[in-house]
């Protein structure tokens, strides 16, 4: 009886480090049908994630989808909240096997296999956030982060992406992506893509970032080269 406790024990123990493993960022490199080669980035935050896949020369993007996660024993289940290629899979799930190590993952039945990039060091910022609010003529105007129309951004400990989507409508408005640093109190982002726009890859943005009570001010200028000032709050 003993043997069988310490058994279920290190079975739920394995469980649970096999889910906080998948936490952190993973690539990708593989080529299109004509040849062009491309990188699939995912991030893992608690509860949430996303994959984006873009041409690794230009930064022309190409594909994107995300929402929520969890494991099962060796089986994930993604719900999708958004989705550029196939909008009628928001709202559904999907399911399907996983292998995990150190440094790869893979879904079985399938050549898709990711390297990994961080475990959610060394950033500050690693998680998902909702855009909750911005500051204007020093007055906070905050918004219901629990509406339909989100605008997410989800962090690993060196790579970010925001995604700005409707779970109502199915919309997708728009996404962006690339690495990132926090020291001294300045968030650099380097972008690698930009659906709106793919001559912004290749730019590097600096805000100032402060942490205060699970909220992320976040103060500087936009890829259009505006006055910004935002705050975003961490997802639960």
């Amino acid at each position: 009886m003993k043997k069988i406790f310490v058994l279920i024990v290190c079975n739920l123990f394995a469980l649970n480090i096999n889910a906080q493993s998948f936490v952190g960022a993973w690539e990708r490199n593989h080529s299109s049908e004509n040849g062009e080669k491309l990188k699939s980035v995912v991030i893992f935050s608690d509860g949430y994630q996303v994959i984006s896949t873009y041409e690794a020369k230009t930064g022309k993007f190409i594909y994107s989808n995300g929402g929520t996660w969890k494991l099962t024993g060796d089986t994930m289940t993604e719900k999708v909240e958004f989705d550029t290629n196939d909008s009628d899979r928001v709202g559904s799930e999907v399911t399907f096997k996983v292998e995990i190590s150190d440094s790869t993952m893979a879904i079985v039945g399938s050549d898709m296999k990711f390297k990994r990039i961080d475990s959610g060091k060394p950033g500050k910022l690693h998680g998902a956030w909702l855009m909750a609010g911005r500051v204007r003529d020093g007055k906070r105007q905050m918004r219901d982060t629990d509406r339909p129309r989100k605008t997410m951004k989800i962090l690993s400990g060196t790579r970010f992406q925001w995604i700005a989507y409707n779970t109502e409508t199915k919309q997708f408005m728009g996404t962006g992506g690339g690495t990132y640093t926090t020291i001294n109190g300045e968030y650099v982002e380097n972008i690698e893509f930009f659906s709106r726009d793919d001559s912004k890859a290749g730019l590097s943005l600096k805000f100032n970032y402060e942490l205060t009570n699970n909220e992320w001010d976040h103060k500087g200028f936009s890829s259009k080269g505006d006055p910004m000032h935002e705050i975003w709050v961490k997802r639960k």
